[in-house]
């Protein structure tokens, strides 16, 4: 396993995290507990979680296996995405951070959280009162560490730019969607991180399972899979996306190495990006994760895979979780 540095933090975390939003409910207790022992075994030390995961469920599952294993592993949480239907229970203002910190703390059975992270940008709510709470936050013992989550480039920098002018806790992570499936962030986002020294941490690195090979033109999403849940065609019957993940298949293919492998694989090329969150309901799907770290991948394969990817640097992200203005007031 390899470990990157997190911003300007002391935190150094595993290239490859769990995701964990299955964990108490699509995958038991039982296999949530073998799945997190998996990863800590593998050197995995990013346990990426959030409060609206299972409404609460994957903190809990997390719960019941983190106080034997508190220091072997960093956990991140996210607050800011609704939890109900009123302006109360979203965005990140000084109440709803508090009390989501709290339960988070309580369903996680831990006194800290080593990276706490704002899910999303509040547009009412002034960045000054949620960097002041970041701040009493650390300043309390409670969290290490902030990070962010589905911001705008502008949002982030003025983030920055407050902490910097009153000298308050600083953002060392941005969390997004990013994979050869969706090189948006590419556009403003990663010049901003390299230019400020704020790493990115990247979710749907697989492209929401696009990149995994188990999507054909013509053919039927696998049963159980993300594209068998999802409603529509879009994006798992895309010619271009399916495409892509044909060539990705081809790479895959070329240097005896499995397309999830490749795709994860390119992502760590990137300096920037210092880790992937990639999810797993069974362990089984862990062990596959865990194969990317055994892979080289050429420089010619990796330009080849830039070549065919150029396009998702444009339109829209397969990621994208905001707060609807209209609903708040």
């Amino acid at each position: 396993m390899q470990y990157r540095r997190l911003g300007h933090s002391d935190l150094r975390v595993s290239i490859l995290g769990l995701g964990t939003s299955g964990l108490g409910t699509r995958a038991d207790l039982r296999e949530s507990h073998r799945i997190l022992d998996r990863a800590r075994d593998a050197g995995m030390t990013l346990i990426d979680t959030a409060n609206v995961y299972g409404r609460g469920a994957s903190e809990s599952a997390i719960g019941t296996w983190l106080p034997q294993h508190r220091s072997e592993v960093i956990i991140a949480t996210k607050a800011g995405l609704p939890v109900g239907d009123t302006a109360r229970d979203r965005g990140a203002s000084r109440s709803h951070l508090t009390r989501e910190l709290e339960g988070s703390l309580r369903r996680l059975h831990t006194d800290y959280i080593d990276l706490y992270q704002v899910h999303t940008f509040d547009p009412v709510t002034p960045l000054d009162e949620t960097l002041q709470t970041l701040q009493d936050f650390v300043q309390e013992g409670k969290v290490r560490c902030v990070g962010a989550s589905n911001y705008r480039a502008w949002e982030l920098m003025k983030a920055l730019g407050i902490s910097e002018r009153r000298q308050l806790v600083s953002f060392v992570s941005h969390q997004c969607s990013y994979s050869l499936a969706d090189r948006t962030p590419e556009r403003e986002m990663v010049p901003l991180l390299r230019d400020q020294g704020v790493s990115l941490i990247a979710y749907f690195p697989l492209g929401s399972g696009l990149l995994t090979g188990k999507y054909r033109p013509g053919e039927p999403a696998p049963p159980g899979s993300r594209g068998a849940r999802a409603t529509g065609t879009f994006p798992y019957q895309d010619p271009a996306l399916l495409a892509l993940a044909a060539e990705v298949e081809a790479v895959a293919d070329e240097i005896q190495a499995r397309p999830a492998h490749v795709a994860l694989a390119w992502l760590w090329h990137h300096a920037e990006v210092a880790s992937t969150i990639a999810g797993a309901r069974l362990v089984g799907q862990l062990e596959e994760n865990l194969g990317a770290l055994a892979i080289t991948l050429p420089d010619d394969a990796r330009r080849r895979l830039d070549v065919a990817s150029e396009r998702f640097a444009h339109g829209e992200p397969l990621g994208d979780y905001r707060i609807d203005e209209r609903k708040d007031g």
